[in-house]
């Protein structure tokens, strides 16, 4: 299945292939347009929006009763596309918010928070995302339905969950025109805890972040 005949005439909209493989692709292609940089201000708060509705598709991946593929053995999809550039635009882009603090699994108790990348995070995501795509266009589409509900399971959906407070965090701080705490010097190959991640973080006002990525407190 090409690109031109994802979304034939013949097909039901109604379908929940149909659905899922609409919402995936409009996510695949509005982050790479967000990666180009053409309208940096509006970045945040449209990755705000697209993850929101990648999560619904997500949530009703999650709810579907198990999907099984046609055959024991996945078919080779093909070689996997590069991300390191899209990674590296999303980086530039987000580069006053990208490193965040996320505790990694909520029901394990006393666990500390670690830190993570939003431009990390999203092309994560995007390639667990193509690989359901590649073949969901090749016409396997019930194997593309497993790929997409067993990667939701195991890695994209809290991935996306993450990511999605994130964004959210620092369209609230903005728009409630709260101080944002910013991990100054923080990495992502740190293992921190709350007392290390306080000492860190130096205090910015939201106005900073504001500006460059066009988001205006609340009157």
């Amino acid at each position: 299945m090409s690109d031109a005949t994802l979304h034939a005439t013949h097909q039901n909209p109604d379908d929940f292939a149909v659905q899922i493989a609409d919402q995936i692709e409009s996510f695949l292609v509005a982050v790479t347009e967000v990666a180009k940089g053409d309208e940096p201000d509006s970045a945040v708060p449209f990755l705000l929006l697209e993850v929101s509705q990648l999560l619904l598709a997500g949530g009703r991946l999650g709810a579907h009763e198990d999907i099984v593929p046609d055959e024991r053995y996945e078919p080779d999809p093909g070689p996997e596309q590069d991300v390191d550039e899209l990674r590296e635009n999303l980086a530039r882009i987000l580069d006053p918010i990208d490193v965040y603090s996320e505790v990694f699994d909520p029901y394990e108790p006393r666990k500390a928070p670690v830190p993570a990348r939003i431009s990390d995070d999203l092309t994560d995501v995007i390639t667990d995302l193509r690989h359901g795509m590649a073949h969901y266009r090749a016409g396997r589409t019930t194997e593309a339905l497993w790929w997409w509900q067993f990667s939701y399971f195991s890695n994209w959906g809290s991935t996306a969950s993450a990511t999605l407070r994130a964004l959210q965090s620092v369209v609230a701080h903005v728009r409630l025109n709260q101080p944002l705490a910013e991990l100054d010097g923080l990495d992502t190959d740190q293992d921190i805890g709350d007392e290390t991640l306080e000492a860190e973080a130096g205090q910015v006002m939201a106005e900073e972040i504001a500006g460059p990525l066009g988001l205006r407190p609340v009157q």
